[in-house]
C-alpha cells in the first residue's frame, strides 16, 4: 500500500519536533509538515479546512462539534496546555482583586478563545465573577481588524462590544479605557507600562494552588484529522495519535537528559523535578481517559458560557480509534 501524502500543520514545539524532523513517522503517511503560529493554523483550518492533519483550538473545535459541522475529527494529543492565571491583566490602579472586575470593561481578542474560556472558568469557580458580570470589549491584541474565526451566538446576558475603530485592546488597556485584558498573549505594551500588571500578583503560585485543589492542567489545543480522510481511512486517527504520543516521549526523554541541557534556559532540570513532584510523572498526559475531568470541566464551562449550543460529551470529541489501544 502506498503512503498517503498529507499536510501536517503544528506549532514548533519540543513535543512535535520529532514528527517535524522525521524522527517519528505516522504509520502509512508521507507528511508535508508546516510549522505555523496557532493563530494562522486555526484561521486557515476553520475557515477553509486547508490542512489534512493539524493542531486545533479546543474551543473552536467544541463550537463546531456542538453545531455538527466540524470539518475535523479529534485526536486526544494535547499539544498545548497552560495555566491561564498569567493571561489576565488589569489596570492595577483600580483593580486590586478579582471581585473588582464586576461591572468593569475587559478586553479580549476573541470571546471564544480557549484561553479565555479557562480564564473565565477560573474567575467564576474560584472568585465568583461570572461572564455576565463583565462588559466585554472585543478587539485585536495588535491588529485592530482581527475578526472572530468562527461565528458564535452568545446568551443575552453576555454584554460584548467592539473596540473603537482604530484601537487595539492593548492600547485601550494602556489608556485606561478598559479595566482588564484576557488573551493567550500578553498585551502589546512595554513591560514597564505604568498601572498595568497581572490580576494575580503571583500567578505561578495561584496556578499551583489551583492544580492542587482541582488536579486540572488546562488543555488548550488538540490535534484534528480532516473528517473526509478519517471516513475513508479509519486507521488514520489512531496512527496520528500513536505518532504524537511517541514524539512527546522523545521530547521528554531529551528534556530529562541532564548531560547537556536541551533548552536555552537555566534551572530546567530543577523545574522538571518540581513538575514531577507537583503533578506526577505523566504531567503532560495525552488520551481522553487520562484527561476526562479536565475535558468535562472545560465542556461544562464552554456550554454555560454560551459557546456550545449543547453540552458536548468527551466521547464525541474524539475518533473511536483513539479512545483505546492494544496491550501486549
Amino acid at each position: 500500500m502506498s503512503k498517503l501524502s498529507l499536510s501536517v500543520a503544528v506549532g514548533p514545539y519540543d513535543r512535535t519536533r520529532a514528527l517535524i524532523d522525521g524522527t517519528v513517522q505516522i504509520d502509512g503517511v508521507k507528511p508535508t509538515c508546516m510549522t505555523l503560529s496557532p493563530e494562522e493554523i486555526f484561521f486557515r483550518a476553520f475557515r477553509q479546512a486547508e490542512f489534512d492533519i493539524c493542531e486545533l483550538s479546543l474551543s473552536s473545535f467544541t463550537v463546531k462539534t456542538a453545531q455538527g459541522n466540524c470539518p475535523y475529527v479529534g485526536v486526544p494529543a494535547f499539544v498545548s496546555r497552560a495555566f491561564r492565571h498569567t493571561s489576565i491583566y488589569v489596570r492595577t490602579d483600580r483593580i486590586k482583586k478579582p471581585a473588582d472586575l464586576k461591572g468593569k470593561k475587559v478586553g479580549l481578542p476573541e470571546y471564544q478563545l480557549t484561553a479565555n474560556v479557562w480564564a473565565r472558568a477560573i474567575l467564576e469557580d474560584d472568585n465568583g465573577v461570572k461572564p455576565s458580570d463583565i462588559q466585554w470589549v472585543r478587539g485585536g491584541i495588535e491588529d485592530v481588524d482581527r475578526p472572530e474565526k468562527i461565528s458564535i451566538k452568545l446568551p443575552s446576558d453576555v454584554r460584548i462590544e467592539d473596540a473603537p475603530k482604530g484601537k487595539s485592546i492593548s492600547t485601550l488597556l494602556k489608556e485606561g479605557a478598559i479595566d482588564g485584558f484576557i488573551a493567550p498573549r500578553p498585551p502589546s505594551l512595554p513591560k514597564d507600562t505604568p498601572n498595568v500588571g497581572w490580576l494575580f500578583a503571583d500567578p505561578v503560585a495561584a496556578a499551583k494552588d489551583y492544580f492542587k485543589r482541582t488536579r486540572i492542567f488546562p488543555i488548550m489545543h488538540l490535534v484534528g484529522v480532516r473528517r473526509t480522510l478519517a471516513d475513508r481511512h479509519p486507521w488514520l486517527p489512531g496512527a496520528v495519535f500513536k505518532a504524537f504520543e511517541k514524539a512527546k516521549e522523545v521530547a521528554l526523554a531529551q528534556l530529562s537528559d541532564t548531560s547537556a541541557t536541551k533548552v536555552t534556559l537555566p534551572f530546567v532540570e530543577e523545574r522538571l523535578i518540581e513538575a514531577h513532584t507537583l503533578m506526577g510523572e505523566d504531567f503532560w498526559s495525552y488520551g481522553a481517559a487520562a484527561n476526562r475531568k479536565t475535558l468535562e470541566t472545560f465542556l461544562r464551562h464552554h456550554h454555560s458560557q454560551g459557546l456550545s449550543s449543547r453540552l458536548v460529551s468527551v466521547e464525541e470529541m474524539f475518533h473511536p480509534g483513539t479512545l483505546e489501544s492494544f496491550k501486549l
